[in-house]
């Protein structure tokens, strides 16, 4: 059984708590996940299968769309609603769609940002949630993010807003962050991701669905050719023993394949040829 599952992660339930289910329906061990979705987070998870676990480095990067709700007035410890309360305003002022147009906008592009105790960068061999959890505090670096576009879509109690982002940014530190651009404090109350790559939430099915057998595993090789110049390469030989090769092509990273199967992802090098990143077979 090899492939790529869409999921639709409800919440309640790790990413690592959706895996070991999922082992458990499909009996097989090797599964993983391109990118951790919080306890209380639901959406789009991608899944990988049997050898498509090999595919992992090459899906990560994608970029993701999520629809956040912040709430205005309160500050956690956590940057949700789910942590404690740091700090708390009597009063919390309303602002007009056009304040809010303005300031989200103001995010658009490439800026730095500090992510969050509660995620899972790993500082020294320890997960920063981890950490947390022991009551420890450490310092983090800020990290390049970009946010490609960011629209309101609800401006009552709370604000509603879907953004898309590059892979690695927090929404939860971009909903503080909205809230002091706003003079205020303000953390996540709900986030949804959307969106993963060309991978919408209509085209993800629910871990019920997997358990009565009602899902599709996706195609490693249409998945990938969304995203990379796929190569078909006859001499497949020097593909399996790694030998680099030339090819009539200036991408950064190709995928090498052979009668439709992924076989290797290739980079370029200085010296005009491709050299072997990684055997998918």
């Amino acid at each position: 059984m090899n492939g790529i599952l869409y999921i639709n992660k409800p919440a309640g339930y790790t990413s690592m708590d959706v895996i070991s289910i999922l082992r458990r329906y499909l009996k097989i061990k090797a599964i993983g996940q391109t990118g951790t979705l919080d306890y209380n987070a639901t959406g789009v998870l991608i899944v990988l299968v049997g050898k498509a676990t090999k595919l992992s480095q090459f899906l990560v990067k994608q970029r993701k769309e999520y629809i956040a709700t912040l709430r205005l007035g309160i500050k956690t410890d956590t940057g949700d609603i789910w942590g404690n309360v740091i700090e708390e305003k009597k009063e919390v002022p309303s602002f007009h769609d056009e304040v809010l147009h303005e300031v989200l906008d103001s995010f658009l592009g490439v800026s730095m940002q500090v992510p969050p105790m509660m995620s899972a960068i790993k500082v020294k061999g320890q997960k920063l949630y981890e950490l947390y959890h022991k009551g420890i505090e450490v310092q983090r670096k800020e990290r390049p993010i970009e946010i490609y576009d960011i629209k309101l879509l609800r401006n009552q109690e709370t604000i509603e807003f879907k953004v898309c982002v590059s892979s690695g940014t927090y929404i939860r530190t971009l909903c503080e962050d909205i809230a002091c651009r706003l003079g205020t404090v303000g953390t996540m109350q709900s986030l949804l991701r959307s969106q993963v790559g060309h991978v919408s939430l209509q085209q993800c099915v629910s871990l019920s669905d997997v358990e009565c057998g009602n899902y599709q595993l996706h195609n490693g090789y249409d998945v990938l050719s969304m995203m990379y110049t796929m190569i078909e390469y006859n001499n497949i030989q020097d593909v399996y023993h790694g030998k680099k090769i030339k090819l009539d092509c200036m991408d950064d990273v190709v995928m090498i394949t052979f009668e439709k199967e992924v076989i290797a992802a290739y980079q370029r090098k200085e010296d005009g040829y491709y050299h072997c990143l990684r055997g998918l077979w």
